[in-house]
């Protein structure tokens, strides 16, 4: 997927931005409904449309969960490495998991267990690996990647393996990123769409039309739920609400679709009193390395 121009820096930066906050922001409204389905979401909020913590986790209004915090992991192994280094995101994973996060999902913790008992690097392939736990963190590799497809495709499958080897979760991996690239470089989301819909046709499994409805932590799920509401939406706003209110995995569909939309509108395009709910550590930190990260990236070093 080619891009007809090249944006200025400036203009990368904000829908970098856009991207990592965005994922920050549906992670953190997302959190509320995760596991609840959308009646039940229904009778307790109506429409659930505000950062106000709570959910399964008894989270604090603006905290955010695995989804931004093992994003966070590997920006920051980037830029303490100066480059990419699996091992450095290893540790990354591992000192985040022995400082007891508020959640880890189960292939994550396997696999990350994995390394620190084994240094293990690369999890056994599984038909039982195909959730979403590679899939939610991998944004920080497409902004650093930026400008280069090989790498990118190289990268985010290394991450992946370190909990998650399937090929449905490779497969995601590679096309978010690739989305995310042709966002940031200017793609409007029409041409978005026309690119999902070339990729749903070489790989049916993640067909999203009619929408099958389901919001679980299963890959497929994951990926038709955000695709639908980031195609039916005009803004990051109705793409987030519309995509937390069908529950489920709601933190990580949240966070995904928020790192879509995120990179489609811009960091300008996220509303306000979202912005304002969010934990203003993580803000700073996913704002910084989103600026690290594209700065260091292809596009931007030629």
């Amino acid at each position: 997927m080619q891009s007809v121009r090249v944006p200025d820096r400036n203009q990368i930066v904000e829908k970098a931005k856009g991207a990592f906050v965005g994922l920050a922001v549906g992670d953190a409204l997302g959190a509320t409904t995760e596991f609840m389905t959308p009646g039940e979401i229904k009778l307790q909020y109506g429409v659930h449309k505000q950062i106000i913590g709570k959910g399964w986790l008894y989270l604090k209004a603006g905290q955010v969960t695995d989804d931004t915090e093992m994003s966070v992991c590997i920006g920051r192994a980037i830029q303490k490495s100066q480059g990419w280094n699996l091992c450095a995101v290893a540790e990354e994973f591992a000192d985040w998991m022995r400082g007891r996060p508020v959640d880890v999902g189960s292939t994550c913790a396997r696999g990350i267990r994995n390394y620190i008992l084994h240094q293990t690097l690369e999890a056994a392939p599984s038909r039982w690996s195909a959730g979403n736990g590679a899939l939610m963190r991998m944004l920080p590799v497409a902004l650093y990647t930026l400008g280069n497809d090989a790498s990118l495709a190289r990268y985010v499958v290394e991450q992946a393996h370190l909990t998650h080897n399937n090929p449905l979760s490779d497969t995601a991996c590679i096309f978010f990123g690739r989305l995310l690239h042709e966002a940031m470089m200017g793609a409007s989301l029409g041409q978005l769409r026309i690119h999902t819909d070339e990729f749903v046709a070489k790989h049916p499994d993640f067909a999203y039309q009619p929408y099958p409805g389901k919001s679980s932590a299963y890959v497929v799920d994951t990926v038709q739920t955000v695709f639908h509401f980031l195609f039916s939406t005009a803004t990051f706003e109705a793409c987030l609400i519309g995509t937390v209110n069908q529950g489920g995995d709601a933190d990580t569909t949240g966070a995904l679709a928020g790192m879509l939309a995120g990179a489609v509108y811009g960091v300008e395009g996220i509303p306000k009193r979202w912005l304002k709910r969010l934990d203003s550590r993580v803000y700073s930190e996913v704002s910084e390395l989103s600026e690290y990260l594209v700065d260091h990236s292809p596009v931007l070093l030629m």
